[in-house]
């Protein structure tokens, strides 16, 4: 059974950083497109980053060079790096895994950007 967990959200100032991580329990896990999507109250879940199996990176235009996205093939994680946090990337933050039709997800971990 996959299992996508994430960890490291929490509650940060503006200006500040968070490096959220996403343990999966599941075969061939290098082959995947890992992503990091987040979903604010009331707002539809959007896509903030991804990376491939071959290491090709994309961001959300909202990003500006803020997050960076990686993974360790080896440790099956893959993490997302925020500096300069917004008061706007306040959302829960979820970890997706896909490939060959196949999509899993992981329960979220929650991003609070305030004062």
């Amino acid at each position: 059974q996959v299992q996508l967990v994430e960890s490291g959200g929490g509650l940060a100032q503006p200006g500040g950083s968070l490096r959220l991580s996403c343990t999966a329990s599941m075969y061939l896990f290098s082959l995947y497109t890992l992503s990091w999507y987040r979903q604010a109250p009331g707002k539809q879940r959007e896509l903030v980053a991804s990376i491939s199996g071959s290491g090709s990176t994309d961001y959300a235009d909202f990003v500006e060079g803020r997050f960076t996205i990686s993974r360790d093939n080896d440790e099956t994680t893959v993490y997302l790096q925020m500096n300069n946090l917004k008061i706007e990337d306040t959302a829960i933050y979820l970890c997706h895994a896909g490939g060959w039709g196949r999509n899993y997800w992981g329960s979220g971990t929650q991003v609070t950007v305030s004062p």
